[in-house]
């Protein structure tokens, strides 16, 4: 596997259209600072690391609606590609969905939104999109 965030990401997606409650993926420290990120901002209900085998993998519990049963992960995009990397200064922080969504970058003081990173004057890696 070339691109274990791609895979990350995808993963996710999918539990999301096939309206699964829980998805398994292995883990990595990168990994684990996006899921903490998704929990902070409110995009997955809950999160279990779990360390059996030499990677040990992480559990993330979906958000959904109980009216509509819309998950409230709309959409993830993974922008910075191992062939193509998308770095960004501090100025120019992305805006996703004007501002509703967040972006994720891996920065010299650790893995961060986009909002946290302008607020720290540091720039980084845009890793994904998230809305």
């Amino acid at each position: 596997m070339t691109d274990p965030i791609a895979d990350y990401l995808t993963r996710l997606r999918n539990a999301i259209s096939a309206n699964h409650r829980v998805v398994e993926v292995p883990a990595s420290n990168l990994k684990k600072e996006i899921t903490k990120i998704l929990f902070e901002k409110g995009y997955i209900m809950n999160y279990k690391f779990i360390e059996e085998g030499p990677q040990g993998s992480i559990k993330i519990a979906l958000k959904y609606d109980p009216v509509n049963k819309v998950n409230a992960i709309k959409s993830l995009t993974r922008v910075s590609t191992p062939g193509l990397r998308k770095y960004v200064g501090y100025k120019d922080m992305p805006r996703v969905l004007n501002g509703l969504g967040i972006a994720i970058l891996s920065t010299s003081r650790g893995v961060m939104t986009d909002k946290e990173a302008a607020a720290q004057k540091v720039g980084g890696e845009v890793l994904c999109y998230i809305y």
